[in-house]
């Protein structure tokens, strides 16, 4: 077996996978945002880069504007703590490379379509023939065997397909829309880091490697279903899809007198209380409100008083009031009230970075604490392959 290339970092990496070496070729987001996962957590992250074509490596590189031209924010975000190296895998020598880090890779993840890989030479029983022991990942956009196991997939078609996108339509009328983020390609790199990992906690029982499959329609339908399943769960169903508080079109923050509040009074005890605060004593005196189950079947004409009542106050105000009356409730921030939160300035949770070609730069601190192995930003995000030197040099293959 080759050995794993020895590799400097900026910094140590410190998290729980610390020691866990990956083969990384995902591209875009989905796969990308599981391997980050992997990297702050401490894993050796080896980015493989498709070399061909007139716009070489991972094309989020190049989205958004950036001081380099290959370090797009969207990119930079998703690829930091990894290094980069360029391959044609077509081409004997970079085969060779590749060949060699999955000898010595317990991870192999790609986002590749199965079939272009077998024809590659590395689909998963050729990797197998390679490093018995390794976990291969396989991110796909349909599970396999189904009527759409041969498609492409991307954020916008599985929010379509998996019914997602037809909440906006069933809360208010109209034409659906999309979610006004990337959620469907986020929600399914998190289902593929959660599935690497424990694939890994298997092989450290004693049950080898295997291949496992992270289809994204799949992932992002159970994600969107577990709420929305509602009336179709017990069968026969009612027919009644969508859960009545999630798709309901007032369950919004609430206007206040000079801006909008986040409220979720939850139990019997908060909603009597906001109410009197409110100068509503008595909403509860209507059987519609009196008990969880009924305020569930009328969430909309509850919601209609809420917002009457929160429009009496100022924002400040009612959050005060509400703090002090142990209900519920957040500030509404628009995008840049986000970046100067008192909480998030008060847990370091935007840091600011400087390397010698991105300059300063934000990014965001792994949200997860572990207090033994904490995770880290220990190097910056990867120019395009920045690091296909070092790399073939560790490994003895340097001008083949």
């Amino acid at each position: 077996m080759a050995a794993w290339p020895k590799l400097t970092w900026d910094r140590e990496p410190t998290g729980p996978l610390k020691g866990i070496k990956v083969v990384d070729m995902a591209t875009v987001v989905l796969g990308p945002y599981a391997t980050v996962q992997l990297a702050d957590l401490g894993a050796e992250v080896i980015k493989i880069e498709n070399s061909e074509g007139n716009t070489p490596g991972d094309l989020m590189r190049y989205a958004g504007a950036s001081p380099t031209g290959d370090l797009g924010p969207i990119f930079a975000a998703l690829n930091r703590n990894k290094k980069a190296i360029n391959l044609n895998i077509k081409q004997a020598a970079d085969k060779a490379v590749l060949t060699a880090l999955l000898e010595g890779a317990d991870v192999f993840i790609h986002n590749v379509r199965m079939a272009g890989m077998e024809r590659l030479g590395f689909g998963y029983d050729e990797v197998k023939a390679i490093n018995p022991d390794i976990v291969y990942v396989h991110c796909a956009g349909f599970g396999a065997g189904g009527a759409y196991g041969e498609r492409q997939a991307y954020d916008d078609l599985i929010q379509a397909a998996s019914g997602f996108a037809a909440l906006s339509e069933q809360r208010d009328g109209g034409r659906p829309t999309y979610a006004p983020s990337l959620v469907a390609d986020k929600v399914s790199g998190l289902f593929a880091a959660n599935a690497t990992m424990a694939a890994l906690l298997a092989r450290a029982g004693g049950q080898g490697g295997q291949f496992v499959q992270v289809p994204m329609f799949e992932c992002f339908t159970w994600f969107h279903m577990v709420e929305n399943l509602w009336g179709e769960t017990f069968i026969p169903g009612n027919g009644k899809l969508g859960y009545t508080r999630s798709v309901n079109p007032r369950r919004r923050p609430y206007p206040t007198k000079d801006s909008f509040i986040a409220i979720v009074p939850y139990n019997d005890r908060q909603w009597a209380k906001f109410f009197e605060l409110g100068g509503r004593p008595n909403v509860f005196d209507d059987p519609r409100f009196a008990t969880y189950q009924e305020r569930t079947k009328h969430t909309g004409e509850l919601y209609a008083l809420i917002e009457e009542v929160s429009a009496t106050r100022t924002t400040a105000e009612w959050l005060d009031l509400l703090a002090a009356n142990d209900i519920p409730a957040m500030k509404y921030n628009r995008m840049a009230d986000v970046m100067v939160d008192p909480h998030l300035t008060d847990v370091g949770f935007f840091e600011e970075n400087e390397g010698p070609e991105i300059g300063r730069y934000r990014s965001m601190k792994h949200p997860v604490h572990y207090a033994g192995t904490p995770a880290s930003n220990y190097a910056h995000p990867p120019r395009l392959d920045a690091d296909g030197e070092e790399i073939r040099a560790a490994l003895g293959l340097s001008g083949e």
